[in-house]
């Protein structure tokens, strides 16, 4: 099989290189990012041949389809994991990213006649649920209005949708997962979500008391379990969503034995929203308020129908994945990008 995974350096697409280099089916891997990397870089990109193409880039759109048409061309599947968190202050240059991003990946998967699209949606897409009861895939993807990233996932899937119906030929795939973590995303996720103000070495137990907004509960899913999802979904040629999350939910308890000793105290929604929306203007805050409104009710996932139907096992459970992204935080661990071109 030949693969073409957009966004291949990052979080997800680092651990899904190292997960399709292992298959003995996949015969050929072809990275895109915005940056290609140079001529030898570490594995797991060693093996993947490498294009330089910003999906997002400012024009018409024809220009990116037609090159991008001419890299996917021959592909047995896509996969587009494309996303940017930052900068969280340009929604123009996310949207442009996101959803006329996607657009061109479809545009061009059509028209080179590939058969399979597999797209990385996420539980950000859910309307909320505040329960602790599972949600499976027909739950509403209305999105969180307050979220940036949730309405451009919401706008991904109405993507997907059309693309369904306008391409009746194309299997369309869109795996929805919980929080993805993994130890070598440490300082990604730092980059992306803590910013340069919070010291790493506080995550190590020595933070004084973990401030907990009352009610939250989250799920994860490791980044090699995810990659194992992802490398199903293309060998199986599989269509339709996927709700992918590790066992279990991660609550305050789990957190605070992490990075407090043990100590946690619950505190309203309304003074943490209205800090953090405070500390994001000021620039202080890499993330803003909506990040919290989609947390604060975001479903918890039903991985029934991954589980019948690509032999979904995950060898983490959420907490477990937690605990080995907090140590990759305080190590400073970080996959980051391969070694990339000069701008």
């Amino acid at each position: 099989m030949r693969v073409v995974v957009i966004g291949a350096s990052g979080n997800v697409g680092t651990a899904l290189l190292r997960r399709l280099r292992q298959d003995p089916t996949v015969t050929s891997l072809v990275g895109v990012v915005r940056r290609a990397p140079g001529r030898t870089p570490p594995a797991p990109y060693d093996t993947t041949e490498w294009h330089g193409l910003d999906i997002g880039a400012r024009g018409p759109d024809h220009h990116v389809v037609s090159r991008l048409r001419e890299i996917v061309a021959g592909a047995d599947a896509v996969v587009h994991l494309a996303w940017q968190i930052q900068p969280s202050h340009d929604r123009d240059r996310q949207r442009r990213t996101h959803v006329d991003g996607t657009r061109r990946v479809v545009a061009a998967v059509a028209a080179a006649a590939v058969p399979h699209l597999v797209v990385a949606s996420s539980v950000g897409a859910y309307s909320p649920s505040y329960s602790d009861e599972p949600r499976d895939e027909e739950w509403d993807t209305g999105g969180i209005r307050t979220s940036a990233y949730s309405v451009d996932k919401v706008a991904v899937e109405r993507l997907l949708d059309e693309a369904e119906v306008r391409y009746p030929t194309l299997v369309v795939a869109r795996v929805r997962p919980a929080l993805v973590f993994q130890a070598a995303a440490g300082q990604e996720i730092k980059r992306y979500f803590l910013g340069p103000f919070v010291p790493a070495r506080l995550l190590d137990g020595h933070l004084p008391v973990l401030p907990w907004p009352a009610g939250l509960r989250l799920q994860a899913v490791h980044a090699d379990d995810l990659a194992e999802a992802f490398r199903e979904v293309v060998v199986r040629q599989a269509w339709g969503p996927f709700n992918i999350a590790g066992p279990g939910i991660i609550r305050a308890a789990d957190v605070a034995d992490v990075v407090s000793g043990g100590r946690w105290r619950e505190v309203p929604h309304a003074p943490v929203r209205v800090a953090l929306g405070a500390a994001w203007l000021a620039r202080i805050a890499p993330v803003g308020p909506g990040w919290f409104d989609m947390g604060a009710s975001a479903p918890v996932l039903d991985t029934a129908r991954a589980e019948r139907m690509l032999g979904f096992r995950p060898q983490h459970t959420g907490v477990q994945a937690m605990r080995a992204l907090v140590g990759g935080l305080v190590r400073g661990a970080g996959t980051g990008s391969p070694p990339l071109r000069p701008r």
